[in-house]
């Protein structure tokens, strides 16, 4: 089941450092002990084709984690660059070969139009509503126009706020979005190419979104 949420005003210095003491060196671990899910597979796994398709050779994982779908993406090929707020989680993602940097993704640092595609799995579930907008112009910037863009959150209601049943210590804020009110978010910045959804036994509802940087 979804978390419960308690809402209240949360500016995004104060995500970043939530989130920053959250993800530490026993969530690293932790999180690179499960084995993913069938269908996020499958979901990186068509992104991979579209990728080819397109003739993309740089991708930048944003949110990382400890750069487990950074690694698939590097052995496919593609130039890989990622990066995660948690120096613990980059750690782990540079043990596994990737190059990967502390950042957030307000102040990504890149050049404009630095990379072909950029992926981002339940990292803007993170996100305050207020700073999305700011978050999605960030990573159309760095992208190359026609680039590909791969967003997956959990959604399904529109509500936000820090979750004090969460399993990490602080508890990480969440913002949880209705279909409708993530297409409202993204399509006036990016071109959506396709969108559908994944709803799991445990009634979490999954957002997939590809989409693209107009030409």
């Amino acid at each position: 089941m979804r978390l419960r949420l308690e809402t209240g005003q949360h500016g995004y210095g104060e995500v970043v450092a939530r989130h920053r003491a959250a993800y530490d060196e026993a969530a690293a671990a932790d999180r690179d002990s499960h084995a993913k899910d069938h269908w996020k597979l499958d979901e990186r796994d068509a992104f991979l084709d579209r990728l080819r398709a397109a003739g993309a050779r740089t991708l930048l994982d944003i949110g990382c984690g400890t750069g487990q779908d950074s690694l698939f993406f590097q052995q496919e090929g593609l130039a890989v660059t990622a990066v995660d707020l948690s120096p613990a989680m980059v750690e782990r993602a540079r043990a596994k070969g990737v190059e990967a940097s502390v950042r957030d993704v307000l102040d990504l640092g890149f050049a404009r139009s630095s990379f072909d595609a950029v992926y981002s799995l339940n990292t803007l579930l993170h996100v305050p509503n207020g700073d999305l907008s700011a978050a999605l112009v960030a990573i159309r910037t760095v992208m190359a126009p026609g680039g590909l863009f791969y967003l997956g959150v959990y959604g399904g209601e529109d509500e936000e706020g820090v979750a004090p049943e969460d399993v990490h210590v602080p508890a990480r804020f969440f913002s949880f979005r209705s279909d409708r009110q993530v297409l409202r978010f993204v399509e006036p910045i990016f071109e959506v190419l396709d969108f559908h959804v994944y709803d799991n036994r445990a009634g979490l509802h999954f957002q997939s979104l590809t989409l693209v940087k107009p030409v």
